[in-house]
């Protein structure tokens, strides 16, 4: 049965976003994965064993909540989908989870420095932070329950010695709070061969904060509202 228009347009976002993050070198070779709620049962996901940057919507993988094959198109999804699904679990406003290896944000990762300074208004109205989540092993349980701990206050993370995974109310904030997370650790480190960022004061982090609040209303959580 041919998808729906709903569910063919969101196969070629889906295909869209992995082109976007294999042009800025978010991910070699096949790294990095993708899904987005279909509906209350059902999610779309990338399939395994191929590059994100050459997806076809007809690859996209149906499963259902348990991460089990819905719809049998001749491809399967990736084995760190359960780190989706523990997402969605945990955060039933999630709509859809990007997990990639952006170099910048997987530096910092492996390098176990976690984005704490607050040095751009952009950065720490959507993020506030990105904390790193202990390392578990690729494909095991051991790497979704390492970020359990942080999903009620954070909408992005890194993944020690991995990656990073950000999620959002629908696919464009997902992957837009990764091109955020990216772009921060990028500036966060260019910096230090300038001898170190100047960081905002309080007074001026509490006033970018309540401006997420009042004026932008942005969705999700943030460390520095829900952390509170």
């Amino acid at each position: 049965m041919a998808p729906s228009s709903t569910e063919q347009a969101l196969r070629e976002q889906i295909c869209a976003v992995g082109q976007r993050l294999y042009q800025r070198e978010m991910g070699a070779a096949n790294d990095g994965n993708i899904s987005v709620r279909l509906d209350d049962d059902r999610l779309l996901c990338s399939p395994t064993g191929v590059s994100k940057g050459f997806m076809t919507p007809d690859m996209i993988c149906v499963i259902d909540n348990e991460g089990e094959l819905v719809v049998d198109g001749g491809t399967r999804p990736s084995s760190e989908i359960r780190m989706h699904l523990h997402v969605y679990q945990h955060r039933p406003d999630i709509n859809a989870v990007v997990h990639a290896h952006p170099l910048y944000a997987t530096v910092h990762a492996i390098c176990g420095k976690p984005l704490v300074q607050q040095v751009m208004p952009e950065s720490t109205i959507l993020l506030g932070e990105v904390p790193i989540a202990p390392y578990g092993t690729p494909s095991t349980m051991d790497l979704p329950n390492s970020t359990t701990e942080y999903l009620a206050t954070h909408d992005a993370l890194l993944l020690e010695n991995h990656g990073a995974l950000s999620y959002g109310a629908d696919l464009n904030n997902a992957h837009f709070k990764m091109e955020a997370l990216d772009y921060y650790a990028k500036v966060v480190y260019l910096a230090s061969q300038y001898g170190g960022a100047q960081e905002f004061s309080q007074a001026e982090i509490d006033k970018l904060i309540e401006l997420r609040k009042t004026r932008f209303k942005l969705p999700g959580r943030h460390p520095f509202v829900d952390g509170r």
